[in-house]
């Protein structure tokens, strides 16, 4: 059984940083895509950030550039988000998916979900 765990979010002010984990399990951890994902009360979800496996390629949404960095450590089985730069526009919660690879990490459906942590960045 597949089970991604995240933890990390809390409140900040505009400027702050964060760090988010997902502990993974039940999967084959190397040969799955990771991302990020975020959803705001009454927005879409949004893609925030992906990690290939492997070689660790990564994508990031437009609006997180610069200030956000996707990373996995493969001896814990962990996704991590590094935010810097945290603006109002960023709280949301987040959430961790992920997606056996078969080609593509930012196109593929991402049909495994964690919980989500919840991030509030006040101004």
């Amino acid at each position: 059984q597949v089970q991604l765990v995240e933890s990390g979010g809390g409140s900040v002010q505009a400027g702050g940083s964060l760090r988010l984990s997902c502990a993974a399990s039940g999967l084959t951890y190397n040969r799955y895509c990771m991302g990020w994902f975020r959803q705001a009360p009454g927005k879409e979800r949004e893609r925030v950030g992906i990690i290939f496996p492997g070689g660790g390629s990564t994508g990031y949404a437009d609006s997180v550039k610069g200030r956000f960095t996707v990373s996995r450590d493969y001896a814990k089985d962990t996704l991590y988000l590094q935010m810097v730069s945290l603006e109002p526009e960023d709280t949301a919660m987040y959430y961790c998916a992920a997606a056996m690879y078969d080609g593509a990490c930012v196109s593929t459906v991402y049909n495994y979900w964690g919980r989500g942590t919840q991030v509030t960045v006040s101004s």
